[in-house]
């Protein structure tokens, strides 16, 4: 073949050994394409005369379903390029740009491929977190559902004999009555005796409650000192209005100007969570320990209980709008079921926590002096009120009436505080703090501690009766005695906030240290020297 190929590359073919060669080649390649689907017939019968099965699909095989396949016997001639050496590397030169052009289309394929792979990943990555998100808020409504579920019927059982009017109808609390007021189910009897059988338990419990040997002693009272600071609220509306503690944990509340509310640890030093809801500023607020809840209210005449979460976070699960002035207090009754509202507009409510609704509110026809404080007697039968008048209300919870007044005050009634052991009350207004005796009704020791343009916006017992916090330009702490002894003042702690306006001051437990708010955004905590709780450099902030 060497030969006859450079032979052609010359001139002509001659001689009769060429072209006998050349005829033999030919006939050669003739045979081979004739015997090309001889040899496959022979292999596919010999295939299926062995095995009876196709060796590709592994179906049955028989000879009938053999079937010669023509095919064209003419021999298509070599092209006049492939006859020289240029014109070879011609072909190749062809074949090389038509492949390089065949994998740069596969390239570009590749890359769009890619890009939309990565499109469709994004968008799949996407989906998920919306489906998660969706799924918690699905569990979070089923949870909450459970839960309206599991109180509803036992708070429909107390109000249902109460909520029935003459024609048979349940009255809603959306009813107007004659006099032009909302038609409330008051409080029934199963109520009132449940009311009045926690009243007779705290009692008798008060009556062997010892003062706790972990008290924190008068000796430390007097080392008391800034040992904490934390940005909680945010820089463009400074100010802490409201302020409590959870009375089983370390966890402190507090209502800002910025209109949230917010949960901090003290012991991680960490917010634990920001209630945000309302429109305008906080102005009270108190934990419900039992069913994990905090009930705020606002200068938007709202009031909104929030339930926490297992994940630490709370959700608005009610929004109460039965007042139509500021809500000035909120406080929660001893056996953790009902708390009541007092507001600008001359009204209290007492409300049922579980279901959120409001089943009396007390106002009174004359007068038009509003409530700007208010506060359960601890056995839980005693409700005091301070008004804008300067006058302090006394009210008998199950008839809703007004049992005694204490006047002397001048300006409204800031503040106010049942001593634990159930004989004191003390209230706060423009003029200093008085202290009441509740058994004899009467006036008998008051502190003006400030001039006259300052006003004491805040007063406060320990939960052992022991000691008696006050706040106005600075937090000032007394010793608590009784009406003939002197109360002398251990402690006065300056405001640091430079506002020159203490708005809040709460004992934690066993008055181990005291949680101060005022009119900037920082909550402060004092207490002994070295038992910080946190390095300044790790303080969390609210922006």
């Amino acid at each position: 073949m060497s030969r006859w190929y450079q032979r052609g590359r010359g001139s002509s073919l001659s001689g009769g050994s060429s072209s006998a060669t050349l005829r033999s080649v030919v006939r050669l390649r003739s045979r081979l394409v004739f015997l090309y689907p001889v040899c496959a017939k022979i292999v596919w019968v010999a295939v299926a005369q062995d095995h009876g099965k196709c060796p590709v699909t592994k179906e049955e095989l028989s000879m009938d379903d053999i079937v010669l396949v023509k095919t064209n016997k003419v021999v298509r001639p070599r092209p006049l390029q492939a006859a020289s050496i240029p014109g070879l590397l011609g072909i190749f030169q062809n074949e090389w740009d038509a492949l390089m052009l065949s994998n740069f289309a596969l390239e570009q394929q590749l890359h769009t491929a890619r890009q939309e792979l990565s499109h469709a990943l994004y968008q799949h990555d996407a989906a998920c977190r919306v489906i998660a998100r969706l799924k918690k808020e699905r569990d979070e409504s089923r949870a909450l559902l459970a839960l309206a579920e599991r109180q509803i019927p036992a708070s429909m059982a107390g109000v249902a004999p109460a909520a029935v009017v003459s024609n048979g109808k349940r009255a809603m609390e959306d009813e107007i009555g004659p006099d032009g007021k909302k038609i409330r189910p008051g409080i029934n009897p199963v109520m009132i005796d449940e009311l009045t059988e926690c009243n007779t338990m705290l009692s008798a419990q008060r009556k062997k409650r010892q003062v706790p040997p972990s008290l924190a002693s008068i000796d430390e009272l007097e080392r008391y000192t800034q040992i904490s600071s934390h940005p909680l609220h945010k820089t463009n509306k400074p100010g802490i209005l409201s302020m409590d503690i959870h009375p089983s944990k370390d966890i402190v509340a507090t209502g800002g100007i910025d209109t949230n509310a917010v949960l901090f640890d003290r012991t991680s030093g960490q917010i634990l969570c920001t209630l945000a809801g309302h429109s305008k500023k906080i102005t009270t607020l108190k934990f419900v320990p039992r069913d994990e809840l905090v009930v705020t209210g606002s200068a938007d005449k709202t009031v909104r209980i929030w339930q926490g979460g297992e994940e630490g976070n709370y959700s608005c699960i009610h929004t109460l709008k039965d007042h139509t002035a500021e809500v000035e207090a909120v406080t929660v009754h001893a056996t953790q079921k009902y708390f009541v509202t007092a507001a600008k507009d001359n009204t209290w409510c007492f409300y049922d926590i579980s279901t959120g609704s409001c089943l009396s509110q007390v106002g009174e026809a004359s007068g038009q002096e509003g409530y700007t404080s208010a506060s359960f007697h601890p056995d839980g039968l005693i409700l005091g009120t301070g008004t804008t008048e300067a006058v302090v209300k006394i009210w008998d919870v199950k008839t809703q009436s007004n049992v005694a007044k204490f006047e002397g005050h001048a300006g409204p009634v800031t503040a106010m505080s049942f001593s634990e052991n159930g004989y004191f009350l003390a209230t706060a207004a423009l003029d200093g703090v008085k202290l009441w005796d509740l058994r004899k009704l009467r006036n008998f020791r008051t502190f003006s501690p400030y001039d006259s343009d300052t006003p004491t916006n805040s007063v406060e017992f320990d939960f052992s009766g022991t000691y008696l916090a006050v706040a106005g330009s600075d937090i000032r702490v007394y010793q608590v005695a009784n009406v003939k002894t002197e109360w002398n003042l251990i402690k006065t702690l300056p405001d640091l906030s430079g506002t020159g306006k203490v708005t809040s001051a709460k004992f934690g437990t066993d008055a181990k240290y005291i949680a101060v708010g005022s009119m900037d955004r920082n909550l402060r905590i004092f207490g002994p020297p070295g038992d910080d709780q946190m390095d300044d450099d790790a303080k969390p902030s609210a922006e």
